[in-house]
């Protein structure tokens, strides 16, 4: 049997322990919902910079294509173009004038791993392509 005395005290402890875990957690809680707010913040200036980025240049970054044709020909630029196309429909092709020749350029890599995949396949039909940087389109 628990005498009167004793289980005020008894109370009194267990209130005391509660307080004292209460205010041993609040910090974490606040700090927790704090550092979340933080990070949403950082976030979203991140977004705001990408998007400001891409303005820009145009939605354009470093990457990589595949040149397969430059000369000072633009017939002829234009019928490598042609013949490319209807051999890799999937592949984008790009004309340039880099002066003095005709340049065209095929594909939009992030990596140049990705390029060279893409090159085994293109020395087939165009054994004189190569890997060049260029700025690529973002998908």
């Amino acid at each position: 049997m628990i005498m009167p005395g004793n289980y005020y005290i008894c109370v009194v402890k267990h209130f005391t322990l509660i307080i004292i875990c209460l205010l041993a957690i609040t910090p974490v809680i606040f700090y927790s919902q704090d550092n979340q707010l933080q990070t949403q913040l950082k976030v979203k200036q991140l977004i705001e910079k990408k998007a400001e980025y891409h303005r820009l240049t145009g939605g354009k970054q470093d990457g990589y294509r595949i040149k397969i044709h430059f000369g000072v020909e633009k017939d002829q630029a234009r019928a490598v173009r042609a013949k490319f196309s209807s051999k890799f429909a999937d592949l984008d092709t790009y004309e340039e004038y880099q002066q003095p020749n005709f340049v065209v350029l095929v594909g939009d890599y992030k990596t140049k791993l990705e390029a060279f995949e893409s090159l085994k396949n293109i020395q087939v039909e165009f054994p004189g392509a190569f890997i060049v940087k260029d700025k690529i389109l973002v998908k």
